[in-house]
């Protein structure tokens, strides 16, 4: 071997050590990484049941039958699933599921959250205003009408439109034909197209949820790991007519739970995946949207549990701040650490390119759709450049400080002061001026929160426009984090509300002039936002069409055999129970409720692994071993939560409530080493209602399906 040789050698051998999932360290050669069989996932539609592969897979050979009977047994409710388990509309869904539907019943002087609620009569049970339920009984495969309609058109423009005009005109004539609430949904992204049905009830009355803390056991802390304690599951029941809903379809209960070895089944309305998308859009979401929001989340969770320390006496109150973003802080921390992770993007290349050489590989495929790649690449560049200014411009209530909005505020009323008085908006007229101006800046202004808001933002600016932007240096200086927002506050005059009016009645040209930063940012961003959401929608158009061009010849080489990605439509996922390493040891499958009892005792009942009072001490008949929680490998993200988990004989064996941390990458890319489902069993749910909550006409209503008299 010559020195050139041995050089090149030494190249492509090159071993790149990368940080995997969570912190295990893995080595690989990035030329040999490939895809695998299920790294999009095993979330399948029931327009084309996986007969052929759960036959191969686990012998059972699945009929129509048996999937319409799912089907029609499943419900999509306001952001989660549900599905009816008696003939007489009652409808099984996580607690978490439940809490502002229990908190829209509350009444006068009861706190459902601590105490739980149930109906012990058919008239008790309570009635949830602007809660619903969809039942999907109708599809239809309507995609040769819409790609036919984007074939007739010559520019991306023109394909916009002419599909977006046969959705709405499809949509139309399927909801009057039917008299159901249609929907056209995409799938592989635009390789198919489905008319979707639903039948939509709007009396919907809730019958039972557990006390929150016993629903939410081990809070956010105990939040997507495993093992879990939690009877994370709540019950409703769906009217029509005045009367319970009378349904041949529903799920039965398991008499033994979920069994080691044995195929189960989530049926669930997963909320949305990226798994199909190409490596360039991928870098899209790394790189702009779940990097800002991992930022952004991550840095504020993380000064609001400074502010406890510098605040004692609000302790508790920051306490609560974190825990409302606890949940998506852990959703966009993981993803972007996933989507940072040289490996597991190796793994969606290697997808990639074997696809790419399946389409180049035929000469029709590839003068049809070999350009597609390219140019999803330049408009998503197109989209970055934009959207990253976007994001450094626009205001949003959760991150930006209120002195942008005071700001804002101060812009409009010199703007408005420029106008003849007949022509200014009523609150700027001469009669109301003065109460407007004293309105600018609020009464109570939370100072240490608006400060920490401050910093989170001063960093996403400077991350988005760069250090050397005339912008970042005119309000932060060089500075960055805490320094920054202390730069842009020492050179405000407008950080009390004794200054704020007094630059206000100094009148438009005092405001417009000011050299304040915020002032400044609001002057230099606000014109130019409008022309930058225009140019990032037309970018985003024409992306989604070129991902329809995708998702044909996706669709073309794989058909069925992959799944599309999530769409919060229904699907069925299939797995199995198994343990999955962590800190070092190994999950067990299930837990019981001596784990419960263990982790409460072990806390000497602090929260969050404090219980309420019925459960301090276990009810009597309880047999402690009774599973409590499972884990398994089925495949679920967002809009899964409230999803049964069926046996073969379409049983309920659990409900699925939550996911561990290493689920959170399957926004892109499913990992089954790793990737599970956590439940409560089927099991733990009777025995809650039976021994805890005395809900005997609930008990025998699962179990003979219908309501007893």
């Amino acid at each position: 071997m010559n020195l050139t040789k041995k050089i090149n050698a030494v190249f492509f051998l090159f071993i790149f050590t990368a940080t995997a999932a969570f912190g295990q360290l893995t080595q690989f050669n990035p030329d040999t990484v490939k895809a695998g069989r299920f790294d999009t996932g095993k979330m399948w539609t029931f327009d084309y049941p996986p007969y052929k592969y759960l036959q191969e897979r686990y012998g059972f050979k699945a009929t129509p039958e048996w999937f319409e009977n799912v089907r029609l047994s499943a419900l999509r409710i306001p952001g989660c699933t549900a599905s009816f388990i008696s003939g007489d509309g009652l409808i099984l869904t996580n607690n978490h599921c439940a809490t502002w539907h229990r908190d829209a019943v509350q009444k006068k002087g009861e706190n459902l959250a601590k105490t739980g609620f149930y109906a012990k009569t058919l008239e008790e049970e309570r009635k949830v205003p602007n809660m619903y339920v969809d039942r999907l009984v109708f599809i239809k495969d309507v995609t040769d009408e819409i790609q036919s309609a984007m074939d007739t058109a010559t520019t991306q423009e023109a394909k916009i439109d002419a599909k977006a005009k046969k959705i709405e005109e499809l949509q139309k004539k399927y909801s009057e034909e039917t008299g159901l609430n249609c929907n056209v949904v995409s799938l592989f992204n635009g390789g198919k197209f489905s008319i979707y049905g639903y039948k939509h009830y709007t009396d919907v009355r809730l019958v039972f949820v557990p006390e929150q803390q016993i629903g939410y056991f081990g809070g956010d802390y105990d939040n997507f790991t495993y093992p879990r304690y939690d009877v994370d599951f709540s019950l409703f029941r769906v009217y029509e007519d005045g009367k319970p809903l009378q349904t041949e379809h529903y799920f039965k209960f398991s008499p033994n739970g979920a069994q080691d070895g044995e195929v189960i089944f989530t049926v669930g309305n997963p909320g949305r995946t990226n798994r199909l998308k190409t490596v360039s859009q991928l870098k899209y979401y790394r790189d702009v949207v779940y990097k800002n929001y991992s930022f952004a989340f991550d840095t504020y969770y993380n000064l609001l549990e400074s502010l406890k320390s510098k605040f004692p006496e609000r302790a508790q109150e920051f306490e609560k701040m974190k825990l409302r973003i606890g949940n998506a802080q852990k959703v966009f921390h993981y993803t972007y650490k996933g989507l940072a992770n040289p490996y597991l993007m190796a793994r969606k290349q290697a997808f990639e390119n074997s696809l790419k050489d399946k389409v180049f590989a035929d000469e029709n495929l590839k003068n049809q759709f070999g350009g597609v790649w390219d140019a999803i690449d330049r408009v998503v560049k197109e989209r970055t450049k934009y959207d990253k200014q976007i994001t450094a411009f626009r205001l949003n209530r959760m991150f930006s400080s209120r002195y942008f909005f005071i700001a804002r505020k101060l812009v409009n009323l010199a703007k408005q002061l420029k106008l003849p008085e007949d022509k200014r908006a009523d609150e700027y007229k001469s009669a109301k001026l003065d109460s407007t101006i004293q309105a600018i800046f609020p009464d109570k202004f939370d100072y240490p929160v608006e400060n920490a808001k401050l910093q989170v933002q001063a960093d996403i600016i400077r991350m988005n426009l760069g250090d050397d932007n005339a912008l970042v240096k005119l309000m932060f200086g060089d500075n960055h984090g805490k320094a920054a927002a202390d730069y842009a506050l020492k050179n405000s005059q407008i950080t009390k509300k004794e200054d704020v009016i007094k630059l206000a009645k100094e009148g438009s040209e005092a405001i417009l002039t000011s050299q304040d930063p915020f002032i400044q940012f609001i002057l230099k961003t606000q014109g130019k936002l409008k022309d930058l959401l225009k140019k990032s929608k037309e970018a985003a158009d024409t992306e989604n069409i070129l991902s329809n061009q995708l998702g044909r010849v996706m669709y073309e080489i794989y058909g069925t055999s992959i799944p599309p990605d999530a769409n919060f439509t229904l699907r069925l996922s299939d797995g199995v129970l198994k343990s999955f390493d962590y800190n070092g040891t190994k999950a067990i499958p299930r837990t019981t409720f001596y784990g419960l009892y263990n982790r409460y005792f072990g806390a000497e009942g602090k929260y969050p692994w404090n219980l309420p009072k019925r459960w301090q001490t276990p009810p009597e008949g309880l047999d402690l071993s009774t599973p409590l929680n499972f884990i398994s490998t089925n495949d679920i993200v967002g809009g899964n939560s409230g999803s049964a988990i069926i046996n073969k004989n379409a049983e309920i064996v659990g409900l699925a409530f939550d996911g561990n941390v290493n689920s959170i990458i399957g926004n892109f890319i499913y990992m089954p080493k790793d990737n599970r489902c956590v439940a409560v069993a089927s099991q733990a749910i009777l025995a809650a209602l039976k021994y805890a909550y005395k809900a005997e006409r609930i008990v025998k209503e699962i179990q003979t399906g219908r309501i007893q008299k």
